[in-house]
Order: C-alpha cells, then sequence, then structure tokens
C-alpha cells in the first residue's frame, strides 16, 4: 500500500481516530461521485474499502482507487467468498486485498489481457 499522506486533506476521523500514513477514513470524489473510503492493515492484510450511498463503485472507480492507495507495481484482488461465508454489512460497498507477506498470485498474463 501506498503512504496515504497525499490523501491527508480529505481524511476524516473514524471512531475518534485519524489514522496514520497506512490507515485512516477519507471523503473522496472520484468520477464526479462522493465516496467513503476506508484504508486499514492487520492480520497480514492491506484492506481499502469504498461505499457510496446510492450505488455499487464502477470498475472504472475501483481502477481509480488502486491507483490512489497502491503502488503501480501492486497486484490487488477483490474477493467472492463461498455462499456460505458472505456476509453484506452494506449493499453499495467493496473492497480491495493485498496480503503483506507474500506475493499475489496471478493467472499468466496472456490468460487475462495483461501485458508481459
Amino acid at each position: 500500500m501506498r503512504n496515504l499522506k497525499h490523501l491527508d486533506p480529505y481524511r476524516y476521523p473514524l471512531m475518534g481516530h485519524w489514522g496514520n500514513s497506512y490507515n485512516g477514513a477519507f471523503k473522496l470524489k472520484i468520477n464526479g461521485e462522493r465516496y467513503t473510503v476506508i484504508a486499514s492493515n492487520g492480520e497480514g492484510w492491506e484492506h481499502v474499502s469504498i461505499s457510496h450511498h446510492q450505488m455499487v463503485p464502477s470498475w472504472d472507480t475501483m481502477n481509480q482507487l488502486k491507483d490512489l492507495f497502491f503502488e503501480e507495481h501492486e497486484a490487488v484482488m477483490q474477493l467472492h467468498p463461498p455462499k456460505n461465508n458472505y456476509i453484506n454489512n452494506h449493499p453499495n460497498c467493496l473492497h480491495l486485498w493485498i496480503p503483506v507477506d507474500q506475493v499475489l498470485p496471478v493467472p499468466p498474463y496472456w490468460l487475462v489481457g495483461m501485458k508481459g
């Protein structure tokens, strides 16, 4: 995850805490829409969630979110858990995840349209 100092003007306190260089809550405008974003790390994962009060964030919004919070060279994932483990606390919230102590495996570039 990137150092989040560049987002300090958009930071707000969450449960009385302002966070630090790698954690915090933010009010961001992406593609003309206002989103609530929470960045955290712990339990071996870096995590960013984004939510909107009326709609699910688009693919383009998620790409811009990735660029704001993660390094260019980092692969991040959205997770679709098994149905029996699925919990939806907010219908318009999506998440990006990256493990801290390992490289996220990705398919060969030619299978998913990535540059080699």
